[in-house]
């Protein structure tokens, strides 16, 4: 995204050639659609100062801004980009091509093409093969001599580091500061020698309407990508075992396809559950808001996590949650506040707690408050003035950690 300023006026938006191929009498609406595939929007809003305008750094995030293609979800830096827009920053995001390899080169020939027009670089780090982007990003950043803030995620980036750590502090020492959404990851990254400081993932608060759980009905809901690491089957054997004490239980999974979705399903036809368990595929903003009021307690069964997303909007949609006590879960939930915990692969505890909820007066209501009171710490109010501070001490050249 990028903010444009005609000389002596309000930002508004610049009058921009037209790509080929794109018929005459275009609305703003479908030219910013075609120019936020890019990786490029422009925002409007004359009540920004210019002064504001002048004094905020242009601003490159760089990960897999995917949230455009369909059955993708918002990264966030996708959602970090909408909000810093709205407080008048420049911003400019790449890339949003799914193709790993494509995304890579799209990525290179951006922040070339960009590197006149922008002050700070965001990377997004993420382990696996996705790290080796990251090392090519932070070096040609550093070629460019832009400042750079590494942004980590991920719950697998902690064994990874542990795996390739020589490769993990080359890649990290390019950085100017290093910020990291949980303390799971930062207390993983200070044990590396390096200076981390924590800024909680966000969510817009606003799409996320809640009601409050005093009781609960066995509606459950599963909401994850269908791939080994979140466990799918967790909550179908759990379903499993409520279903005689609780017959009209029902469960939803959704979410995107990696690889377990006919396993999960298969799983479902052998216990008989086909009458109680429903898919409802990639689920968007519209869906997850009518999934979420539909439903009373959210499972998270991960083997391994960070600060799940999913797990706030559970929370900011007022559903209590039961979860897997694994990787940072432990550092954005509390046992008997936020949430209540079970051990990993612990189907019998996952069903024993999700028993809980529906027989034991006051504790889903005291989860489904304080998840809230959760969610609200991750909205940008309470988040904004870090990242203003830290864009500020990184194009002062100081190492902020």
């Amino acid at each position: 995204m990028e903010i444009i300023r005609k000389p002596g006026k309000r930002p508004v938006m610049q009058a921009l050639p037209l790509p080929s191929g794109l018929p005459m009498g275009h609305t703003q609406t479908r030219l910013n659609n075609y120019l936020s595939k890019r990786g490029e929007l422009c925002c409007q809003n004359q009540n920004w100062n210019i002064q504001m305008y002048k004094s905020n750094p242009s601003l490159c995030l760089v990960g897999p801004m995917l949230g455009g293609n369909s059955g993708w979800v918002v990264s966030q830096g996708e959602v970090l980009a909408q909000f810093l827009a709205k407080e008048g920053y420049p911003v400019r995001l790449t890339s949003t091509i799914p193709n790993r390899f494509l995304r890579l080169g799209d990525t290179v020939r951006s922040l070339i093409a960009w590197r006149k027009q922008i002050d700070v670089i965001v990377l997004m780090v993420f382990s696996g093969p996705s790290f080796g982007m990251a090392d090519i990003a932070s070096l040609l950043a550093r070629k460019l001599g832009k400042p750079l803030i590494l942004w980590l995620h991920g719950g697998n980036l902690p064994a990874f580091s542990h795996q390739y750590t020589k490769w993990i502090q080359h890649v990290y020492r390019r950085g100017q500061a290093i910020i990291s959404p949980s303390g799971y990851l930062a207390d993983a990254t200070r044990q590396l020698g390096f200076e981390v400081q924590v800024i909680p993932n966000l969510i817009s608060l606003d799409s996320y309407p809640y009601r409050h759980r005093s009781t609960v009905q066995p509606r459950l809901l599963w909401m994850r990508t269908f791939q080994d690491i979140y466990h799918p089957e967790m909550a179908v054997e759990t379903l499993n075992r409520l279903r005689d004490e609780y017959p009209q239980m029902m469960l939803t999974m959704a979410g995107q396809e990696k690889g377990r979705l006919a396993a999960v399903k298969a799983l479902v036809q052998q216990k008989g559950l086909a009458e109680q368990v429903q898919f409802g595929g990639f689920l968007d903003m519209h869906g997850k808001q009518q999934a979420f009021a539909e439903h009373d307690i959210y499972l998270n069964t991960n083997r391994v996590d960070n600060m799940p997303v999913s797990v706030v909007e559970a929370a900011a949609f007022g559903l209590p949650i039961v979860a897997t006590e694994v990787g940072g879960i432990p550092h954005l939930l509390k046992h008997e506040e936020t949430a209540l915990f079970v051990a990993d692969g612990d189907t019998a505890g996952m069903a024993a707690a999700t028993r809980r909820l529906l027989s034991e007066p006051g504790l889903a209501g005291r989860l489904s408050r304080n998840g809230r009171f959760l969610a609200e710490s991750c909205s940008w109010p309470q988040v904004k003035q870090q990242w203003v501070q830290l864009f500020q001490a990184v194009q002062a050249g100081k190492s902020h950690g």
